[in-house]
């Protein structure tokens, strides 16, 4: 259906191809059976459950994907994880759920989108504090993940928060849950996955290389969702893994990061500054004083605030009878580090972790999938804070990928305060990464901004209350901030998926999109209007209903959208060649009476769809389009 031309994604008739799509969605991460991470969970059944049903019921299928298709979307990064395909155990698959997954596959495909499937992970897994891998593979590993919130290994909301009271919580800070890639299981798991065979080469759960079992049963449950949909066009790739993270690689056995420097440039994150030494220390049973770095204010800026004993009560999260690998390796003694450069240092040369660690992963997923089916793109990921400070993908990367890094206005969302003058920098921003894409390859490579969004419960969740009151659109600062990112979009000419869609969120303060208090989705049922109202449920449309080139018969070289005058345009170099015309979305939310169009050099075509003109080019060469709302 879609293929790559350096940087651009071309159709099949050689068309330039934007994909504007939306990431289906936020609830994904959990169970069917568990309505929000704000509630109690021991995850006792992480064995028995079940994510069939996620992203919605299939009979509400319709309901959901033409209200995507209204808005204007072509694509959809369609949620699964490791735990929605394997949560049984090593080898098992839930073949219920992978069924259900081909028939969302299935009916995005009925409505034209364009579908690349994420095999979505935060903070490694629920039981640490996010989503992902299955339960099963802490018990493989030897870890009791019953024991991590009690030593401080991981930051759980199901353990801090209190349903009770609802609202906003001093023990679960809003927006604090990233803090578990500093803690110790994120960072033991992250270590094994992507560097089990280096750093423990005798650690074989079961008699299996660690990185291998944890890797391969990955990409086992890849594979059989591969499987599942290789015969739908419309599923154009998968994406590698959702925002990966590389453990206690790169870092010397005692240091804290505290401050950014040429060595460890990555941004400073708020939370615990654990030193490898620390997290094993810990994970082993021993209290540790830890540096605690605090927020300053928006943003990336920190500061240090004293210190804070991390596992006071000595809880051990190895279970009864394991020895602690990495002791057992001789990595450390006690509190002596006998191995000072482990992990960032091989050979005598710095150990650089995506180049080392991420690449080999890069090549065995893409391998993987193209197994399956060869024309597959890979739509890659390295991790976000790197991405964000122009680190980008290493060289050597498989052919045909995407660069699919994910962009936010880090202080809006953290804070749920929109500050405009902040907007004028989103072009500046996205730049950096897309010059990633740029680079990726020989002839580079498109930039798929795969997540970006903004907080609905801005200012303590004024819309809301405004709703609630009367006001039927009470999104005029979420319309301006998401109005500021697609501009952003649109001066690089770039492809991005929104984050998120989330058939199950609410108005609530402790619940939202049901996952750890965010609450981002550009739908929700607590937004319904009338049965006879499209976009019933909609938040804030006119801010991501976008107008854009989805299809241009040529290479297009401009796209801007004048919303406060109706006006959009498009330059293009036209290619008669190409025998398929351009074609424009134009949203009911901006166009709502339809357009005026001016296309001197152009001849305007009957509409392929509502909300879609269609414009052939007469001759070779440049062409503009100018869209004028009637």
């Amino acid at each position: 259906m879609l293929d790559i031309r350096g940087t651009r994604f071309v159709d099949r008739s050689g068309r330039h191809v934007l994909l504007r799509g939306v990431n289906l969605g936020g609830d994904c991460k959990l169970p069917v059976s568990v309505s929000g991470t704000h509630l109690r969970d021991d995850f006792a059944d992480h064995r028995t459950v079940s994510f069939t049903g996620r992203p919605f019921p299939i009979a509400e299928a319709d309901a959901h994907l033409g209200r995507l298709a209204r808005w204007g979307f072509n694509a959809l990064r369609l949620l699964t994880t490791w735990e929605a395909v394997a949560h049984a155990g090593p080898g098992m698959r839930d073949e219920e759920y992978l069924d259900y997954l081909r028939a969302v596959c299935l009916k995005a495909a009925a409505y034209g989108f364009a579908v690349f499937i994420d095999f979505h992970q935060d903070v490694w897994s629920r039981m640490t504090g996010g989503d992902g891998a299955p339960g099963w593979v802490f018990e493989a590993v030897g870890l009791d993940f019953t024991r991590f919130g009690a030593a401080d290994a991981a930051h759980l909301m199901q353990q801090r928060y209190d349903a009770a009271l609802g609202g906003r919580q001093a023990a679960y800070p809003q927006m604090s849950w990233g803090s578990n890639y500093r803690l110790p299981a994120n960072a033991i798991m992250w270590t094994l996955f992507f560097g089990g065979t280096r750093f423990l080469p005798d650690f074989k759960p079961g008699g299996t290389p660690v990185q291998d079992l944890l890797q391969g049963e990955y990409l086992a449950a890849m594979t059989a969702v591969a499987e599942r949909v290789a015969d739908i066009p419309e599923v154009i790739g998968f994406d590698t893994l959702n925002e990966p993270d590389t453990g206690m690689i790169g870092r010397p056995l005692a240091y804290r990061h505290c401050q950014r420097s040429v060595e460890q440039p990555e941004p400073v994150r708020p939370g615990l500054a654990m030193s490898p030494l620390d997290m094993l220390l810990i994970a082993d049973g021993r209290p540790c004083e830890i540096p605690l770095v605090v927020r300053t204010g928006q943003g990336f800026e920190v500061e240090p605030a004293g210190f804070r004993i991390a596992n006071p009560a000595g809880v051990r999260i190895w279970r009864d009878g394991v020895v602690c690998p990495f002791a057992e390796a001789g990595i450390y003694d006690g509190e002596t580090a006998l191995r000072p450069d482990h992990f960032d240092r091989a050979d005598g040369a710095a150990i650089d972790p995506e180049r080392d660690h991420v690449l080999p992963f890069f090549h065995a997923m893409a391998t993987t999938v193209r197994r399956v089916r060869p024309d597959w793109l890979v739509f890659a990921e390295v991790n976000p804070f790197k991405a964000f400070s122009g680190m980008g993908f290493p060289d050597g990367m498989p052919d045909r990928c995407v660069n699919a890094s994910h962009w936010y206005d880090f202080a809006t969302l953290v804070t749920k305060q929109v500050e405009p003058r902040r907007a004028t920098s989103y072009a500046a921003q996205l730049g950096v990464i897309k010059r990633l894409g740029d680079a990726l390859g020989e002839g580079g490579a498109p930039t798929l901004i795969g997540e970006f969004g903004l907080p609905f419960d801005l200012d303590e969740g004024a819309a809301y209350a405004a709703w609630r009151a009367g006001d039927p659109m009470p999104w005029g600062d979420h319309v301006a901030a998401l109005g500021a990112m697609y501009d952003a979009l649109d001066s690089h000419l770039m492809s991005g998926t929104l984050w998120n869609y989330t058939a199950s969120n609410r108005n609530d303060a402790a619940l939202g999109d049901g996952w750890n208090q965010e609450d981002l989705s550009i739908f929700s049922p607590d937004q319904a209007t009338y049965d006879c109202d499209p976009d019933s449920g909609g938040r804030a449309v006119p801010g991501f209903a976008r107008p854009y080139a989805r299809a241009v018969q040529g290479m297009l070289t401009e796209q801007a959208f004048d919303a406060a005058n109706g006006v959009f345009r498009i330059a293009f170099d036209a290619n008669p060649a190409i025998e398929a015309p351009t074609e424009i979305v134009l949203p009911v939310a901006h166009f709502p009476r339809g357009a005026a169009i001016d296309a001197a050099g152009g001849e305007r075509l009957a509409d392929p769809a509502p909300g879609v003109i269609a414009v052939r080019a007469l001759a070779a060469g440049p062409l503009l389009v100018v869209a004028t709302a009637l």
